[in-house]
Order: C-alpha cells, then structure tokens, then sequence
C-alpha cells in the first residue's frame, strides 16, 4: 500500500514539473528568435545606408564643376545630360559658348575624327578664349587648314583624363607634342596659364574641359 502511494506522489511531481520545462524552453526560443531577427534587420539597414552611401559618392565625383557651369542650358541637347547623349563634336555644337570651335572644327575637317574617336579628352576653347586672339590673326588661322588642324589636334589627348589627373600631369596630344596640367579641388590650368572653367563635362566618348584661352602647340 505503501509502495502505491509512493509511485502516484512521483507522477503527480513529474506531472507538474512538465508544463514548466516546457515553458522555459518555449521563452528561451522566442527569444532566440527575436535575437536573430533583430540582428537581421541590423545587418539590412547598415547593408543599405552602404549602399545609398556609395551610389551618392559616385555621382559627386562624376558631376561637372567651375564657374562657368552655370552657363550650359539646364536642359535640352545642350545641357549636360544632352552633351553625354552625344559624340564630342556634335555635343559641341549644341553649347552656345563653343560656337567658334565648332566653327574652327568644321573648317579643318575634323567633325568625323572627334566623333568617332574613343574614350579621349577635350580641352575646349570658349568664344571668349578666341576672341583674345586678334582678329586678322585668327580669320588667317581658320583659313589655313593645316595650321588650323594643327592647333585643334592640340587640343585633344588620346585618353580620358578625371579631374585628379590634372593634379600634375603630362600628356601626348594628337597634335604629338605635351601639353601640362596642375592644379587641385575645382582649380586647374592647362600650360600654366588657360584656366578650366567647366570641366569634367561628358559626351558620349570624351570628357571635356572648357576652358579661357586657346592652347598653343610648341613646335
């Protein structure tokens, strides 16, 4: 009788401890559960703000700067979004302030050459970059092809140059001889003296660098 009373008084402890080890354990995993899905939300929100970080850093590094940057149309084939739809000297010919290069261009036969060149850089006269030079001397220029291709040619590098290789750089022109660069942040100069005053603007297969005076090859 004894041995009876013995065995249901452990069934009933067994019994009752049960439902709280299973209790414990289901608030264990709950929590578990939440630990995981809080360190997953965690990780998306820092793996997107990367994200947005770096796309923003992009698009700075690649926006045209200077002074006269504010003068290109906000829209349209001469804007900027225009000019990077098109072909260097096309592109061109739809910004107002580079009307007497293209003009010059046009003359020396070089449309095709500069529009179906790859991946080169432009430094590109304003009209008030001409306008300095007196007026005989450029109307005799512009008539003489092959001087006139000689100096245009000098103009254009075989690659495309980022901002930062202008810090202080040499570079071969299609013209043959080098002209240099320096400068840091949004201030540049091409043989120490022309100044960009846009630059980093793109085309379709050049980037270009407007700048205040007409360069001058050596030889």
């Amino acid at each position: 009788m004894n041995t009876r009373i013995r065995r249901t008084a452990v069934t009933l402890a067994a019994a009752a401890v049960l439902p709280l080890a299973l209790s414990a354990c289901s608030d264990s995993g709950s929590d578990s559960a939440k630990s995981d899905s809080s360190s997953k939300a965690s990780a998306s929100a820092s793996a997107s703000d990367d994200g947005m970080t770096g796309a923003g850093s992009t698009t700075a590094a690649d926006k045209p700067f200077g002074a006269a940057c504010s003068a290109v149309p906000k829209d349209g084939a001469g804007s900027f979004d225009g000019m990077a739809q098109d072909p260097v000297a096309t592109a061109a010919s739809n910004n107002p302030a580079l009307s007497t290069l293209v003009t010059a261009v046009k003359k020396a036969g070089l449309v095709d050459t500069l529009n179906n060149a790859q991946n080169i850089t432009v430094f590109a006269p304003t009209n008030d970059a001409f306008a300095k030079i007196p007026k005989a001397t450029l109307d005799k220029v512009l008539n003489d092809k092959a001087q006139l291709t000689k100096i245009l040619t000098y103009h254009v590098v075989g690659k495309q140059l980022a901002p930062a290789d202008l810090e202080k750089g040499s570079y071969e022109t299609l013209e043959k001889s080098k002209l240099t660069t320096s400068g840091s942040g949004e201030s540049y100069t091409v043989n120490g003296s022309a100044k960009v005053v846009c630059g980093n603007v793109k085309t379709a297969n050049a980037t270009v660098y407007i700048i205040d005076s007409v360069l001058m090859p050596t030889s």
